[in-house]
């Protein structure tokens, strides 16, 4: 599992790090308000925890900003600020869990544990729009405007998972364990040709949505052709 946690306290970042890799999970830290959304904007992460009260920018606003992009990257808010008040804000500005400082690591490992085994259908619903894409989740339909297709269910898997990270740069390992499933005895050269059969739908449909290549890395859903 890859986090990201941003949070200004250091000592409390370099502990949970360390307490992570215990864990076989890989973490990345970052104590600034605005280097980590732009983190969050720009990578894929299996979940986020993010302070309140932050430098340069605060956690709500980088949870309002990252929610009105249509990311859907599982957060667990990680603050000292625990009236009802502070915590009924968090969620309804999409967190999707609130844990009050101090606390034990035990409870936030059975947190996250909760969050990211929550099925995609719970995180959002129905449609997934970006950009003038628009793909029904329970049809399997991918549509622009008056002109739509029908997807098979591996190619829904691939464009649900870019439609939830927009902007973000996907590696193909990531994307092999999301569509596949971790640990799949599964060829690269069979997500080069998912990709392609992808590419052809946003065409099929005459999207400007496209999926542009990261050399060295995997792909990217970008408003606009490549």
């Amino acid at each position: 599992m890859h986090i990201l946690l941003i949070e200004d306290d250091e000592r409390l970042c370099e502990t949970l790090q360390y307490q992570f890799e215990q864990e076989r999970c890989r973490a990345d830290t970052c104590q600034d308000g605005r280097d980590g959304l732009e983190l969050l904007l720009t990578h894929s992460y299996d979940l986020a925890i993010l302070d309140r009260m932050l430098p340069s920018m605060d956690g709500l606003t980088i949870l309002r900003t990252i929610r009105e992009k249509n990311i859907q990257t599982p957060v667990i808010l990680l603050t000292a600020l625990g009236e009802l008040s502070d915590k009924v804000t968090g969620l309804d500005c999409g967190a999707d869990d609130y844990i009050v400082k101090p606390f034990a690591f035990q409870e936030l490992m059975a947190r996250i544990r909760c969050v990211v085994r929550r099925p995609p259908s719970m995180l959002n619903r129905g449609a997934l729009v970006f950009g003038d894409l628009r793909y029904d989740t329970q049809q399997n339909i991918l549509s622009c405007g008056t002109r739509s297709c029908t997807l098979s269910k591996r190619e829904g898997s691939l464009i649900e998972l870019f439609l939830r990270n927009p902007r973000q740069t996907l590696p193909r390992g990531t994307i092999l364990d999301r569509v596949w499933g971790t640990g799949a005895d599964v060829e690269d050269g069979n997500l080069d040709n998912y990709i392609h059969f992808t590419r052809r739908r946003l065409k099929a449909v005459e999207s400007s949505v496209s999926l542009k290549t990261v050399r060295g890395i995997g792909y990217r859903l970008e408003e606009g052709h490549v």
